[in-house]
């Protein structure tokens, strides 16, 4: 545990940012989820109603930087892929 004034902010702001980076990455895999649900159902309008939430949410976990940029635009990549093959 650190005993410098400095050092005890940094730790609570770490795990402030950490918690927010996985609330926002929970978030992002949930949309991400409901997609390929409804893609593996052959659910096409829901599936192309629900793609654009999940590309918002991973844009918004990238621009948060809870997630890498390429990652992000691999998902959203193979995402659409899964859709536009129904």
């Amino acid at each position: 545990m650190p005993n410098i004034k400095s050092a005890k902010k940094r730790v609570r702001v770490n795990n402030d940012a950490r918690s927010l980076n996985a609330a926002f990455k929970s978030d992002m895999r949930t949309a991400v989820k409901r997609v390929e649900t409804l893609v593996d159902s052959k659910d096409v309008e829901n599936a192309k109603q629900a793609l654009p939430t999940a590309v918002k949410k991973i844009d918004k976990a990238v621009q948060r930087g809870a997630l890498p940029k390429n990652s992000g635009n691999r998902k959203k990549s193979r995402l659409t892929k899964l859709v536009n093959a129904l």
